[in-house]
């Protein structure tokens, strides 16, 4: 009798325990969900990390001789880092100089020519000189005579002779100075014919130089010259391999101030503006999270539908507004990482 007492005791205990348990575990949900609540209501926006980034291919033709680099290694700006083979370039290059070398040569020399020429003038100058002496000599003396014959003190005929050696003496003047005009004019057409020949030579130079620069150019081009500062995001080509124009060779992205790209609802948009100041908020890893200063950068004038990957604070909104944050980036951010951001005005 003691022992079903006993028994029915037992059984009418945990009648009243369940209850108590019940209402202990619903009120243990009611704060679970309260503490979510609040955990999901401490960020304003959230979105992932990115960067510009290019893809840097080959700007010349030929094998890979050296190329320099690593996934992961940071690159300064204009730094060598390979070479592509560009030894027919430099064959071709040194075609076109002996090209522009064999064209000067063959340009005529016109100053043998218009020596002799001036040599003959300065020798026909001088009879002109002569000439023109012997003619004052002459002058005198029929001057001379014509006085003596009008006194009758000398013959006619000798002032006839005279007269006749002055003619002939005036017209062998006459005769060299046309020489010497003659003489003046073939030099200026030796020059002038000159001149036109050497032109038409040396116009062909023009183009050949134009052609030795574009070679130095593309020779340049074979040299690998990293023109970003940045990251090696990926490493596409590896030496021996052929490259040829346009080939992609790198990747490479500047990871020292990072972008994340996040999205605000319009009744967010009334409480930040550019260069504003926000709280950045990423995993730590150990349960907790990493918070860091970001500036507000860029704010896009157009709606968009929510993407499917983002979550917004409020839930409802469909359209929201791109929204970029300006991070200096100490190594932690990866481009692709969650982040979340926490308006300073909310403080």
């Amino acid at each position: 009798m003691k022992k079903k007492l006993r028994n029915l005791a037992i059984d009418k205990r945990p009648m009243f325990f369940t209850k108590s348990l019940k209402a202990i575990y619903y009120t243990l949900i009611i704060l679970v969900f309260t503490a979510c609540v609040k955990e999901e209501a401490t960020y304003d926006a959230s979105g992932s990390f990115e960067a510009i980034e290019r893809i840097i291919s080959a700007e010349a033709t030929g094998k890979i001789q050296r190329f320099d680099i690593e996934e992961g290694e940071v690159l300064a700006a204009n730094k060598v880092i390979g070479q592509i083979d560009v030894s027919l370039l430099k064959l071709q290059s040194e075609q076109v100089e002996a090209s522009v070398q064999s064209i000067n040569e063959k340009t005529n020399n016109a100053t043998p020519q218009i020596k002799i020429l001036q040599a003959q003038l300065i020798s026909h100058e001088r009879q002109v000189a002569s000439l023109n002496q012997q003619l004052i000599v002459l002058d005198k003396e029929v001057k001379r005579f014509q006085n003596l014959v009008a006194a009758k003190a000398a013959p006619q005929k000798k002032l006839d002779d005279l007269l006749g050696q002055q003619s002939v003496l005036q017209k062998q003047l006459a005769a060299l100075q046309t020489q010497g005009e003659v003489i003046e004019a073939q030099i200026n057409s030796t020059k002038s014919t000159v001149n036109t020949q050497n032109r038409a030579i040396l116009s062909e130079v023009a183009p050949t130089k134009k052609r030795l620069d574009l070679l130095a150019k593309q020779i340049n081009d074979g040299i690998i010259i990293n023109e970003y500062p940045g990251t090696v995001l990926a490493k596409y080509a590896y030496d021996g391999e052929f490259a040829s124009l346009g080939k992609p060779l790198y990747k490479i992205a500047d990871l020292s101030v990072i972008t994340l790209r996040v999205y605000l609802t319009g009744n967010q948009l009334a409480q930040v503006k550019l260069n504003d100041k926000v709280i950045v908020s990423t995993d730590d890893g150990k349960g907790g999270f990493k918070e860091t200063e970001g500036t507000i950068s860029w704010i896009s004038s157009k709606a968009e539908f929510t993407p499917k990957t983002i979550q917004t604070k409020d839930e409802r909104a469909n359209l929201v507004y791109a929204t970029k944050v300006k991070v200096a980036n100490d190594g932690t951010y990866k481009i692709g990482m969650y982040g979340e951001i926490k308006f300073k005005t909310n403080e």
